[in-house]
């Protein structure tokens, strides 16, 4: 039995300082290289106990860090996928992970993405607030440890600094978590640690190292046990085409040994694939797998954790995510693979919208997120928008155009899919942000929600009050044509009229102003009225106030949808019919026991 070196995660919002973060570990360069100092491939990095220690001098020994550990495993990968496509069964890769926060700009969308991946796997973190050095004041002591750099700081600058800690405590406590700043932590278990940190100067790196080892130390040496012997088990972080090698596999081994000449069984879309591994390449120490500059050595054999490159034939159509085991004779690894995926359970619905993803691990994060939102899925599956995922959702939006659409993460749309959602009025939403493409569709739903609403609520015939004025009688019957001002509400053709008493009057057969004809017209309008059916002297008189008749049941669906929509003068012109229909019926406009 051999302990492992705990995997670590890295992940926080893009650009605040994640891989920079690394860079400072591994005294490399790798933000540097990257296009826009943003991480674009997922990346491991082996940190050997001796360089710990080296960095982290006598501080470790405050600690009673034991020599147990190996070292740290570190994933760096790109904020909007955070960890997602890294899995293995029964959850996520990472043992512990880092949270990295800008303590200047606070927590963000990729942050609280973040977050909730972390919550949703129950991954132990620690938040590493970086960038204080840019706290105005701030006096740069490069590689101290925060202790000694944070006591030689103005009062001024602690206080501004501790005002950002707790910003960033009471965020977590919003989210469900209890935290503090490391050196006020009372209880590691239960509390999670806030490390403030430089990532450029290297100020507060020594703590956010020794609190790695003593937590992994601590509370994880269980889960970090393997056997070295036994088949190793991985998960594919990326498929590459590489010059002179083909097609390769960048993978983490997390239990066991993998060898040259090795059988492995990996996930393709649709099926499991066995190949034989011809080569395992290895980046040395403190060398990032992305850098290609020192290239890898040739390995016969590994033992986890680790990152290597591995080559085999059939590669091509792997999924990435995709969990790697050594078969062993009579073993049952293909069997044990198509079981992790049905680990991801999907309670697909006939109704429902189409989820699509790019891992394993992502799809898992996006149908646990719209299963938490009580959004029903028809399909998921990882791969990219196809003409048939449109078919799909055209099926669904003729029963439910709510859920006829297509939520796809970190996928491309194939162009026949593309051509059939330009003829389509499908909607679809992706990116590259789990948490942005559904809080999209939520806006969505609600938007569609007011749109309804809002034609409900032009199809309801709503309180409104006119007055016959005096002495502009146009026309006494056939229709009777008078001049009229509307003194509450909004008035539209073919209303029904009723009088004080609720006396049926005639029917608005058509509104002029100046010659021009008026669909609508609101308080305050005067114009020339054509009321079909009535007569003028009998069924009313110049002077009168004259109501809309308000059929009940759209009075019903106004009262228990709209009412909040009325005016102050449609609110009180409401009551006033109310109060002339129940003179007649005392029971109209009441709710029934079923209604």
């Amino acid at each position: 039995m051999k302990i492992r070196s705990p995997i670590v995660s890295v992940l926080g919002h893009v650009d605040h300082g994640k891989t920079t973060l690394l860079d400072f570990i591994r005294g490399s360069t790798i933000a540097s290289k990257e296009a826009g100092g943003i991480t674009q491939h997922i990346g491991a990095t082996e940190i050997p106990i001796d360089t710990v220690e080296n960095i982290c001098g006598t501080f470790i020994e405050k600690l009673t860090i034991k020599d147990i550990i190996p070292g740290l495993f570190f994933i760096d990968t790109p904020g909007h996928e955070a960890f997602t496509s890294l899995r293995k069964r029964g959850g996520a890769l990472a043992d512990l992970a880092i949270l990295v926060v800008d303590i200047n700009e606070g927590f963000k969308p990729q942050t609280y993405e973040a977050l909730n991946i972390l919550k949703m796997y129950k991954t132990p973190f620690i938040v590493a607030a970086n960038k204080m050095d840019k706290i105005f004041g701030w006096e740069i002591h490069e590689f101290d440890s925060f202790s000694k750099s944070f006591s030689t700081q103005a009062q001024s600058v602690q206080q501004e600094l501790d005002k950002r800690i707790y910003e960033i405590v009471g965020i977590l406590h919003k989210e469900g978590f209890q935290s503090e700043r490391f050196d006020r932590v009372s209880d590691f278990s239960s509390q999670i640690t806030i490390i403030p940190i430089s990532a450029k100067t290297g100020e507060g790196i020594i703590e956010l190292l020794a609190m790695l080892l003593g937590l992994a130390q601590e509370y994880l040496t269980e889960q970090l046990k393997i056997e070295e012997n036994s088949p190793a088990k991985g998960t594919v972080l990326e498929i590459k085409e590489e010059t002179g090698l083909g097609v390769t596999i960048d993978t983490i081994i997390y239990d066991g040994i993998v060898k040259k000449n090795d059988e492995i069984a990996l996930m393709e879309t649709e099926d499991v694939l066995t190949t034989k591994i011809r080569s395992i390449l290895r980046p040395l120490p403190l060398e990032e797998m992305r850098d290609s500059k020192k290239k890898f050595k040739k390995v016969d054999e590994v033992v986890a954790a680790a990152g290597i490159k591995i080559v085999a034939p059939k590669l091509e159509n792997i999924v990435s995510g995709s969990p790697l085991r050594v078969t062993r004779d009579g073993d049952h690894v293909k069997e044990d693979i198509l079981k992790e995926l049905e680990d991801i359970t999907i309670h697909t619905n006939d109704n429902g919208v189409m989820a699509k993803a790019d891992t394993l691990g992502s799809l898992e994060a996006l149908v646990n997120l719209l299963q938490d939102m009580d959004i029903p899925i028809r399909i998921a599956e990882i791969g990219d928008v196809s003409r048939r995922d449109v078919i799909n959702a055209s099926i669904v939006k003729q029963e439910d155009p709510n859920h006829g659409v297509i939520i796809a993460f970190n996928v491309k749309v194939h162009p026949k899919a593309e051509e059939e959602l330009n003829n389509s009025d499908i909607k679809l939403f992706s990116g590259n942000v789990i948490y942005k493409i559904t809080e999209d569709y939520d806006a969505w739903i609600k938007e569609r929600e007011e749109e309804q609403k809002k034609k409900w609520m032009d199809a309801i015939i709503k309180p409104a009050k006119i007055r016959v004025i005096p002495k502009l009688v146009f026309r006494q019957s056939k229709p009777a044509i008078v001049g009229i001002e509307v003194i509450s509400g909004s008035i539209k053709q073919n209303y029904s009229l009723m009088d004080l008493n609720g006396n049926f009057v005639g029917t608005i057969e058509g509104m002029q102003d100046k010659g021009d004809n008026l669909p609508s017209i609101s308080k305050g309008q005067k114009i020339a009225m054509a009321i079909k059916d009535a007569i003028v002297g009998k069924d009313f008189e110049e002077g009168d106030e004259l109501y809309v008749d308000i059929p009940e049941k759209h009075y019903k669906i106004l009262e228990r949808e709209f009412k909040n929509k009325l005016t102050e003068d449609e609110f009180q012109t409401l009551n006033e019919i109310i109060e002339i229909k129940r003179k007649i019926d005392p029971n109209w406009g009441t709710f029934g026991l079923f209604e």
